[in-house]
């Protein structure tokens, strides 16, 4: 609720206010979805890179890179190839789209930049340290990123986190085990025992969650040593496991 009321205080923003903050306003809708390609942020970020303004375009290739950080999204990749063609003869610009391809394959797909872990209940205060620095060195590009001080956007490697899901025993030997991946429900305050996931997938581990999913355990098999399954996750067997009686046919 709290990021889509941001978005409509952006939209006026943009309509209202001065050249100086207008040029803010991609930035912070790359803050606002780290490694979180929304359609309609995309689609703003797409309008806004072909701006009559240098930085306001600028700023809104790199905050493109910066949604889609580590997520190998097809439509990013090709507005991407299309914006590296439009400003073919503009040197920063290229230079942005650049860096912004890179962000949006990093790690082949396998990284994040999403400074929020435990079920977004926690903030990594180095992975927004890191982020938040390339978008102060952004609102001054000139002189900074497009100048002597391109080595700022080392600072990213703060907030790189690999966005897979491993499982392995308690002497850290890897381990698969059948595992649920679907869509985060909110269910706080709600009576019972209700379903954490919704239009869930099964998939064996090693597993790949994206911003906005979670994953439960599918099998009773296995128990969880962490409440949070994310990275690299302890499992022990269940000691009231029964296996299920095959009938065997005479």
């Amino acid at each position: 609720v709290g990021s889509e009321m941001a978005l409509r205080s952006f939209e006026h923003l943009l309509h209202y206010c001065e050249l100086p903050v207008k040029r803010a306003v991609p930035l912070a809708l790359g803050v606002l979805n780290i490694s979180n390609p929304d359609f309609s942020v995309i689609d703003q970020l797409s309008r806004l890179s072909h701006d009559p303004d240098t930085e306001i375009s600028q700023n809104a290739i790199l905050a493109m890179g910066l949604t889609s950080a580590g997520t190998n999204n097809s439509r990013v990749a090709g507005l991407l190839r299309q914006l590296s063609e439009f400003y073919s003869k503009e040197a920063g610009h290229v230079f942005c789209v650049r860096i912004a391809q890179a962000m949006l394959h990093m790690g082949k797909g396998l990284m994040t930049l999403s400074p929020m872990h435990s079920d977004k209940m926690l903030t990594c205060g180095p992975a927004l340290g890191g982020v938040l620095t390339l978008i102060y060195s952004c609102l001054d590009l000139k002189s900074t990123l497009l100048d002597k001080s391109h080595y700022l956007i080392y600072y990213l490697t703060c907030a790189m986190n690999p966005r897979m899901l491993i499982t392995v025993n308690e002497d850290l030997s890897w381990r698969p085990v059948t595992v649920r991946v679907g869509q985060a429900v909110e269910t706080v305050g709600q009576a019972g025992k209700p379903k954490t996931i919704t239009g869930f997938q099964t998939h064996t581990t090693p597993v790949l969650i994206s911003t906005g999913e979670r994953a439960e355990l599918g099998t009773e098999e296995v128990l969880s040593v962490s409440s949070v399954l994310e990275g690299l996750v302890i499992v022990k067997d269940n000691p009231d496991y029964e296996a299920p009686e095959t009938d065997e046919k005479k």
